[in-house]
């Protein structure tokens, strides 16, 4: 268990607490006089971990934490067990001159932490109480919503995957176990969707709205602890499209079924061809090309064009088009047993969705 909190001190929670210096490669963190035990947990990781954290993410090379005494150096060394670059001390005259220096009751975020490896004199959100360590885990959460989520998504799915995140980001769930539940969840709502009875077709349609909310948790887990991947982005993006691949299939396998004409069949195939070819070219013109620096550890798909703005009103479009709103659309119908509906308009619109994704490719001279 972790100590009890101390009580408010006078620093600002959002104020400068870091020293300006020159660039730097070099942090020392100021653990001997925190006003919050540095072991608090928040959000899956301890508050010294999540600092240390941000700091190799922010390119800090080493990171020394200067501790009261040997018992305390000996405790903090576990925290950051595992952790590259860093080294726990109980005599500051060891300590490293020239590096830059925080105190360890700092809020571990990359951009200010970036910003003091630059040299300058970042504004560090400072946790001293009970207080503000609830303002500081709202903080975190709210940094999860990207600009990249679509209308639904931000105003429906998102609250709700943050919200399981927050419950079960201290449960040792990885961000890929998270990918494969969701994952799992799609291709279960799948068969569902070779019925024309409404009822089937709403649970169908249920688990499918439940598989996009489910499927933001994977990098939140992972954004909130440190734990992106080039992998994790990689099995996500695959994880998504062999879902849309399977309910598109079911869905053209069912209407012809019901049918018995082939032209619902053909639908399918052209659904199902257009949604995996683009997901192909986009991998291929795109996603096999991000690999080193940010880009590792950032998201990885976050338009299906290298250079947005040299196509920038057909690029907008092709990125709406590319998020999971539609999924609501496919629930909406599928209470009256008329998902197939949609299948008429992803027939027709995978195909030339595929066509555009090739000409801005061709545009940027990807190709």
């Amino acid at each position: 268990m972790h100590e009890p909190l101390a009580a408010p001190e006078a620093t600002p929670p959002d104020t400068v607490s870091a020293t300006r210096s020159p660039p730097a490669d070099h942090l020392r963190i100021e653990a001997r006089s925190s006003s919050i035990d540095p072991a608090t947990p928040l959000l899956g990781l301890s508050l010294l971990r999540r600092l240390v954290l941000a700091a190799r993410r922010a390119g800090f090379g080493t990171i020394e934490i200067l501790a009261a005494d040997a018992g305390e150096a000996a405790r903090l060394s576990r925290l950051t067990r595992g952790v590259p670059g860093v080294n726990v001390i109980a005599d500051d005259a060891h300590a490293s001159a020239g590096s830059a220096v925080i105190t360890a009751d700092a809020l571990g975020e990359v951009a200010p932490l970036r910003a003091l490896a630059r040299g300058e004199t970042p504004a560090v959100f400072h946790i001293v109480d009970e207080a503000t360590l609830e303002a500081a885990r709202d903080r975190l959460l709210k940094a999860l919503v990207k600009a990249t989520d679509g209308f639904m998504s931000r105003h429906f799915a998102r609250p709700i995957s943050i919200a399981v995140s927050r419950r079960i980001v201290g449960w040792g769930i990885t961000p890929n176990q998270m990918t494969f539940v969701s994952m799992l969840i799609g291709l279960v709502a799948a068969p569902f969707f070779l019925f024309e009875t409404p009822w089937l077709q709403a649970i169908g349609g249920l688990l499918f709205v439940a598989h996009s909310v489910l499927d933001g948790c994977d990098g939140e887990l992972a954004r909130l602890t440190y734990r992106e991947s080039r992998l994790g982005g990689l099995l996500d993006f695959v994880g998504d499209n062999l879902v849309h691949v399977a309910v598109f299939g079911c869905m053209g396998w069912g209407w012809y079924a019901a049918s018995g004409s082939l032209w619902p069949l053909y639908l399918g195939i052209s659904a199902v061809l257009g949604a995996a070819g683009s997901a192909l070219a986009v991998y291929w013109l795109t996603l096999r090309k991000t690999a080193s620096g940010d880009a590792a550890t950032g998201p990885l798909y976050t338009s299906v064009a290298a250079s947005p703005q040299r196509s920038a009103r057909l690029t907008k479009m092709l990125d709406d088009l590319s998020r999971r709103d539609f999924i609501y659309l496919v629930f909406a119908l599928s209470l009256f047993g008329k998902a197939s509906w949609f299948l008429a308009l992803a027939g027709i619109g995978a195909p030339i969705f595929l066509m555009l994704v090739l000409f801005v490719a061709c545009r940027e001279g990807r190709a």
